[in-house]
């Protein structure tokens, strides 16, 4: 019987997948030839978790993957209703980016609190010029989005002393309801998005919800990028309606250099990487072909999406 054909839409540089030599029939695509291979692959793997190609190559005839995985935490490009009504099995890469991602958040809390940038921007002057800065123990944060990274954030803040609350879509032990969120965004110093892109977050995070913050309060997105109004936000910092804020996603990326965020005082802006530290490329390789071994094996796959709510369901 020969071996399953494993579909890659491919990125530079391509995973390292020598392990399932014999195990798999490894065809490398870009987005011009999926929509070609498609009904051929018994797996895809979206190697590019950047690209639409899927959702503009999935429609047709013939059959379809019966397992995708993206080489991403986030999983909306995929969640588009060809792949969402099929039987076609989603995973994730949920294990990889969290930790890298809540040490990121956690410099980025500590350095508005410790004015870091300022620092920098005045050695670049040869001025001295003395401040305060801001004790992080005993500050408030609230974590919107209960999932991995969320919680690894909590974890994280929780070990400089910072009081954290944790929000998602519903109550439950540790977790406040969305229900919560307004009345805990009254109290907050650091407001961190960590939540998914689905209907119910996309656009959250706008002059409503940035007019309940309080004036000394920060917000920091790691989450997606359409979880925030951009133009609300940069009213929101230029008007001093909060103290300054930090996005490592955005709503298109590359961000264009006309955007107005790279220009507004007291926003941080850096190109999607918080989750992204040396070797991240060979972690998620290696995560796949574990991965490819249990499905070959006939075994349960962890990090299966719920494809109607747009995320990996926590079991707790």
């Amino acid at each position: 019987m020969p071996p399953p054909t494993l579909l890659v839409l491919t990125a530079d540089p391509p995973p390292r997948l020598g392990r399932l030599t014999g195990h798999a029939r490894i065809v490398s695509v870009d987005a011009d030839g999926l929509a070609a291979q498609l009904p051929l692959a018994d797996a895809l793997l979206v190697w590019d978790f950047t690209s639409d190609a899927v959702r503009d190559a999935w429609p047709g005839t013939g059959p379809r993957p019966r397992w995708v995985h993206t080489a991403s935490a986030g999983v909306d490009r995929l969640l588009f209703p060809g792949l969402v009504d099929s039987e076609t099995v989603v995973t994730n890469a949920r294990g990889i980016f969290e930790e890298p991602i809540a040490e990121y958040v956690a410099g980025l809390v500590l350095a508005m609190a410790k004015d870091l940038p300022g620092t920098l921007e005045l050695q670049s002057r040869r001025r001295w010029h003395h401040r305060e800065g801001l004790r992080v123990a005993g500050s408030r944060a609230v974590v919107v989005g209960a999932g991995p990274i969320g919680r690894a954030v909590a974890h994280t803040l929780r070990a400089l002393g910072v009081t954290v609350a944790v929000t998602g879509r519903t109550a439950r032990p540790g977790v406040h309801g969305a229900d919560q969120l307004d009345r805990l965004l009254t109290r907050a110093d650091w407001v961190i998005g960590a939540a998914p892109l689905t209907d119910a977050t996309r656009g959250m995070f706008d002059a409503r919800l940035f007019g309940l913050m309080q004036p000394s309060a920060r917000f920091v997105n790691v989450g997606r990028g359409q979880l925030v109004v951009e133009d609300d936000l940069v009213a929101a910092v230029s008007k001093r309606w909060i103290a300054g804020a930090a996005l490592d996603v955005f709503e298109r990326e590359p961000l264009d250099p006309g955007s107005p965020l790279w220009d507004v005082p007291g926003l941080i802006v850096s190109p999607h990487m918080s989750g992204d530290t040396v070797g991240w490329r060979d972690r998620l390789g290696e995560q796949f072909v574990g991965l490819y071994e249990l499905w070959v094996a006939g075994k349960p796959l962890p990090n299966v999406v719920d494809k109607k709510r747009g995320y990996v369901p926590m079991h707790d």
